[in-house]
C-alpha cells in the first residue's frame, strides 16, 4: 500500500470499487489515481494505476509490466505484489501467483488484503483449510472485510462447516453499508436459507 495518505485513500476507495461497485466505477476510480499520480510526480503511483487501468481492461501481461515497475520505484508496496499475483493468476500461473502473494507478505506484513487474496486463492485450489488461516489473518487486521467474511463462509461450506459458514454469511450482512449492495444481500440471503434447510435435515 502506498505510505502517502492521500493516495493510500484513493487506493483503498479504487478496492472497495472493485470489490462492491461496478467495473465502470473502479475505472473511473483507477483514471482519478493515475490523473493525480501525474500531478504530483510520483512515478511509483504512476505504474500502479496505469497497472490499475490494464488490469480492469483485461490486459494482463501489461499491468504486470506496470506493477513490477511500481515494485521498483516502491520495493515494500505489497499492493503492486497483490495485483500482480492477481493477473498472474488470470493468466494461468498459479504457482507463481502464490510466490507473489508470499513477496507482497514479506513486505508489507500488515496488509490485510493480500492475506484475503491469497486465502480467496487457496480456497479455489481446494486448500480450505489453509485459507481459512489467511482470511483469519486478513480479519485480525480488518476486521470489518465484510468480502472476506463472505469467501470464510465459502471455505467453511466447502469444509461441511455449516453453522460456522452461516455464521460468517450473517456476518456479512451487518457489515455491508445500509441500501449498497442489494444484489450480494440477496445471494446471501438466499445462501444463508440454504445452509439453513442443510441443518434442519441434519
Amino acid at each position: 500500500m502506498s505510505k502517502n495518505s492521500e493516495f493510500s485513500k484513493l487506493r483503498i476507495d479504487l478496492d472497495n470499487a472493485i470489490t462492491y461497485g461496478t467495473k465502470l466505477t473502479a475505472k473511473t476510480m483507477a483514471r482519478k489515481g493515475l490523473k493525480e499520480a501525474k500531478e504530483s510526480g510520483l512515478k511509483g503511483e504512476i505504474e500502479y494505476f496505469l497497472g490499475q487501468i490494464d488490469l480492469l481492461n483485461n490486459k494482463f501481461t501489461s499491468a504486470i509490466e506496470h506493477f513490477d515497475a511500481a515494485i521498483k520505484y516502491n520495493p515494500k508496496d505489497g499492493a503492486s505484489y497483490n495485483d500482480r499475483a492477481l493477473c498472474m493468476i488470470e493468466l494461468g500461473i498459479m504457482d507463481e501467483a502464490i510466490l507473489y502473494f508470499d513477496k507482497g507478505i514479506e513486505v508489507e506484513p500488515d496488509y490485510a488484503t493480500i492475506y484475503h487474496n491469497k486465502g480467496w486463492l487457496l480456497n479455489n485450489l481446494g486448500e480450505h483449510t489453509k485459507a481459512i488461516k489467511y482470511f483469519h489473518k486478513a480479519l485480525e487486521l480488518e476486521p470489518k472485510r465484510a468480502v472476506t467474511y463472505d469467501n470464510l463462509a465459502d471455505a467453511l461450506y466447502n469444509l461441511n462447516d455449516f453453522s460456522g459458514a452461516r455464521e460468517s454469511y450473517r456476518k456479512v450482512l451487518d457489515l455491508l453499508k445500509p441500501g449498497e449492495c442489494r444484489q450480494i444481500r440477496i445471494q446471501i440471503k438466499k445462501k444463508i436459507k440454504e445452509l439453513e434447510n442443510i441443518e434442519v435435515k441434519k
